[in-house]
């Protein structure tokens, strides 16, 4: 069986951000995300919704085997990779750039 938290604790090293920094992003209490590494808990399909949402990444993706789900060129991987690392303001300033041209 996958081990749910290194894969979160992957995603979330790979976009530099702390537990603090995924709790903000997911809106789940940053206590609940500690807590599930002290006591090795494995997080509910709610939370882990959360945690997909924060990550611009789907359930499946989170559990699947490998790490590129889905095959994507290697210009979709890095807008993709750079797209995470955004807020939801400096997305929404994307989009309206996409929109406008």
């Amino acid at each position: 069986m996958k081990d749910i938290l290194a894969t979160i604790s992957k995603y979330r090293q790979e976009r530099g951000w702390t537990e603090y920094q995924l709790a903000e992003r997911s809106g789940l209490p940053q206590s609940t995300i500690s807590s599930w590494y002290r006591k090795n808990m494995i997080p509910t399909v709610p939370s882990l919704e959360k945690i997909c949402l924060a990550f611009g990444i789907t359930l499946s993706q989170l559990f699947a085997d490998n790490d590129c789900p889905v095959s994507l060129t290697k210009s979709q991987q890095k807008l993709l990779e750079r797209w995470s690392r955004l807020n939801e303001e400096q997305q929404a300033v994307v989009f309206a750039l996409i929109d406008k041209m």
